[in-house]
């Protein structure tokens, strides 16, 4: 996932160069959602998952090496509960569990559908945040 959002891009733009509010804080706790369509990923346009005990989920990522980071430890959804969540497409980092900032966002290499009673995990080191 190397796809930035607008929002991030101009943030920390603004924060190193010295321009704007420079008020960019790194969120206290990130948080991963879940897509079943990305009409716009860079202006935050996308259908993130919703109902059926879906609830975006903490995140922590590993020191970055190289332009790169991956997730540190294994991030499992809750079970789908009373209903189907889709076919996920797309995962995307937030800073907040609920309405927030979409950061990052990326297709996934293969896609999920997820049934009732379906648990969505991403394993250890498996997402990737890019600036390379």
């Amino acid at each position: 996932m190397s796809a930035a959002t607008n929002y991030l891009e101009n943030e920390v733009l603004d924060h190193i160069l010295g321009e704007g509010a420079r008020d960019f804080t790194s969120p206290a706790t990130l948080y991963i959602g879940l897509f079943t369509a990305v009409a716009d990923g860079e202006a935050g346009s996308v259908t993130e998952v919703s109902g059926n005990a879906y609830a975006r989920t903490a995140v922590n990522f590993n020191v970055a090496s190289g332009g790169s980071s991956t997730n540190d430890g294994a991030v499992t959804f809750p079970t789908a509960s009373g209903g189907n969540w889709g076919t996920i497409t797309h995962a995307g980092v937030y800073d907040a569990s609920s309405s927030g900032n979409l950061l990052f966002y990326g297709a996934l290499t293969v896609n999920k559908t997820v049934t009732d009673g379906d648990t969505f995990q991403i394993a250890d080191q498996q997402l990737t945040i890019s600036l390379a």
